[in-house]
């Protein structure tokens, strides 16, 4: 057995021990790396569906389509107001202290977060026991408004952060203080001091005086709440309420301040519009891609609505459906007005935009009853029959069905002029037959009606469905000489900087009715307004039109023209639910009569189209 070796004095000597110091600093150090290494995983995380940051200049907006009418007056606009951008050294100092002053006091000396702002806030709403005061800086702002949605979770602030670091070194302070210009929102549809200054106060941003600066930069806190053309005693509270942080901040003088509070403003207040107004130009907007395909380009759209025709086509229906129309249970009505080019000057779509954006005049499909029989009385004159022709109204039996005369009674042997003075059922049945159902069809569809027609024996009488606007485009190449014509309401678009983009140039659809037929026509239907179911609607203006009625008074029709207007009436219920006999020839008719005495006050009156225009 092998001896154990024997301890030396050397070995008896214990191991150093680590001093308390030393043992803390190892435990700090490897904690600090695994901080790193989590807060690495942490950005990385978040970072991973960060949006695409490479084409901040290229983010897309919704284009801003401004309606005018024909004389040049705003009516409506859609999307967005943004202005030519522009860099914050083309801008006023006062602009930029303005803002700063608000928003971010300390923008040009944090690297995208505000420790000290932060620190503040955070004891703030600690005290307070809920969040009473932010601490975003203005590139926090860039990050969340260009990038990021509103939600309010952990997620989009740390992303939030991410990107206003990854904006403080990509750009310089100037340049991001100029897209935040160009970018925050600040109310009436207006993106950027270039377009608020524009709408507020019709000028250039380079030209904003101090109160006004004050008053834009106060908008940042609540667009809406504190814009001057909502609230004008409001916004001036809010802009002295700016001037005082500029003197705070140390940007402006007490004395400079107190001289711009004194100053008056000078609002652009927005050209104002009925709500009425609401309804052409929906249908106008859905058309303006037709001409100019997609983009994000401003454009200007020059309409063809006359603002005095429309005003009067709005007191017209309003009277109509406040007086009588409230009495006989009718609750909405439409009128369309077209000139002898087919050219919308004035529609109405219904009662209230506001209750109801559903355009009765196109979009609803109803039954025109005896407003449809200029169609069958042109077939019919085109098949060689004339006005003084005699023909039978008596009982008639088509395939079990008897159509009958609205007072229920017959005229025996009457002239087709006669028939359709008086809007006899029976005799227009006859007619179609006689003639053909799709002869009476091919007219209507030559003229413009394009809803579906049934070539059944209730065709005469109006029993298909159309809306108001083709049936009254369908009048329309009676009024012009036979011409038949596309309703429309664009006359031009224009670009940025006024540039044409379209100009309308068509013709229409070139002759639809042949003078020979269109002559005696108009003869009759001007008789209707004479002395026949439309004698209510006689004007100082010489006039030709029918009056339509449907089964079970549910729809009530008159449509009329003039040399100067085709207009069409249409009274009835949503739901279809019949009015207390209200007849083409009564309520409709004396709308019509109002609309024209209002839309042609001063206009000289000429002699109705029979051929050719001149």
């Amino acid at each position: 057995m092998a001896n154990k070796p024997k301890k030396t004095a050397k070995d008896k000597i214990p191991p150093p021990r680590r001093g308390g110091v030393g043992r803390w600093l190892r435990r700090l150090l490897v904690l600090a790396v695994w901080v790193f290494v989590a807060l690495l995983g942490v950005v990385a995380f978040y970072a991973y569906d960060l949006p695409d940051v490479d084409n901040l200049g290229e983010r897309t907006r919704t284009p801003s389509v401004r309606l005018v009418s024909a004389d040049g007056v705003q009516i409506s606009r859609f999307g967005d107001a943004y202005a030519t951008p522009v860099h914050v050294a083309e801008l006023p100092d006062h602009v930029r202290f303005a803002v700063l002053a608000t928003e971010d006091r300390r923008f040009y000396s944090h690297f995208g977060l505000d420790v000290i702002a932060l620190a503040r806030a955070t004891l703030a709403n600690l005290k307070a026991g809920r969040v009473v005061q932010g601490a975003s800086t203005l590139t926090q702002q860039i990050a969340k408004n260009v990038f990021l949605t509103p939600e309010r979770s952990l997620k989009r602030k740390i992303q939030e952060l991410l990107l206003a670091f990854w904006l403080e070194h990509t750009f310089t302070k100037d340049q991001l203080l100029s897209i935040y210009l160009n970018r925050i929102y600040l109310g009436s549809g207006t993106y950027g001091v270039g377009a608020a200054s524009k709408r507020y106060f019709g000028k250039p941003a380079a030209k904003l005086t101090l109160g006004e600066a004050a008053m834009i930069a106060g908008l940042l806190k609540a667009p809406s709440r504190y814009a001057p053309t909502r609230d004008l005693e409001r916004a001036q509270a809010r802009a002295r309420q700016v001037l005082g942080f500029m003197v705070d901040a140390g940007y402006i003088g007490a004395a400079e301040a107190e001289a711009a509070s004194r100053l008056p403003f000078t609002i652009r207040r927005r050209l104002t519009t009925s709500r009425g107004v609401r309804y052409f130009a929906d249908w106008v907007f859905d058309r303006v891609s037709d001409y100019t395909g997609p983009g994000a380009a401003d454009i200007t759209v020059v309409t063809t609505l006359d603002l005095r025709t429309q005003k009067a086509a709005e007191a017209a229906v309003e009277w109509a459906l406040a007086g009588e129309g409230a009495e006989r249970q009718a609750t909405q009505a439409a009128l369309v007005a077209l000139a002898p080019d087919g050219a919308v000057r004035a529609m109405v779509g219904g009662r209230d935009y506001r209750h109801s954006q559903f355009n009765r005049a196109t979009q609803a499909r109803r039954q025109p009853g005896s407003a449809f029989k200029p169609f069958v009385y042109l077939a019919a004159l085109e098949a060689g029959m004339k006005p003084g022709d005699m023909i039978n109204d008596a009982p008639l039996t088509i395939d079990g069905w008897s159509p009958r005369n609205y007072d229920g009674k017959y005229a025996g042997p009457v002239t087709l002029k006669e028939a359709l003075v008086r809007s006899l059922n029976t005799v227009a049945v006859r007619i179609a037959e006689r003639v053909g159902r799709d002869k009476v069809v091919d007219v209507a569809r030559r003229l413009g009606v394009s809803s579906p027609l049934r070539a059944d024996a209730s065709l005469a009488l109006g029993a298909s469905e159309a809306t108001l606007l083709e049936t009254t485009q369908a009048y329309t190449a009676l009024a012009n000489g036979g011409q038949g014509v596309w309703t429309h309401g664009i006359a031009e678009i224009h670009g940025v900087g006024g540039t044409v983009l379209y100009r309308r140039t068509g013709t229409g659809l070139g002759r639809v009715v042949e003078p020979q037929h269109l002559g005696p026509l108009v003869d009759m239907m001007s008789a209707v307004i004479d002395h026949g179911t439309g004698r209510t609607a006689r004007v100082p203006w010489p006039s030709a039109g029918k009056t339509g009625t449907s089964q079970g008074w549910r729809d009530a029709w008159f449509i009329a023209f003039n040399r100067e207007l085709t207009a069409g009436v249409w009274i009835g219920n949503d739901n279809g639910a019949p009015m207390k006999w209200v007849s083409g020839g009564g309520l409709p008719a004396q709308l019509w009569a109002r609309f024209m005495r209002a839309a042609l006050a001063g206009v000289a009156p000429r002699p109705l189209l029979t051929g050719p225009a001149k």
